[in-house]
């Protein structure tokens, strides 16, 4: 798909780190499965994979973390 954001490159399979962060937790997720623009390395996340990713950085509020590193896994 051509990318949204610098409207110049397309986008490609790849990994990416996401970082979430609400109230005083912060979570990284590192080698998340997103296409990536080879132009400008812009990132897009597939719908299931933000839920997951949701999912993950609600349980480590839950679980009180204040910094929570994470390798993705589906």
């Amino acid at each position: 798909m051509k990318c949204l954001f610098c409207k110049q490159g397309e986008t490609q399979p790849g990994t990416t780190v996401i970082t979430l962060t609400r109230k005083n937790t912060t979570v990284v997720f590192k080698n998340v499965p997103a296409d990536v623009c080879e132009n400008c390395g812009e990132s897009y996340v597939n719908e299931n994979v933000t839920k997951d990713l949701l999912k993950r950085a609600n349980e480590a509020i839950r679980n009180g973390a204040e910094v929570e590193i994470q390798r993705f896994a589906a």
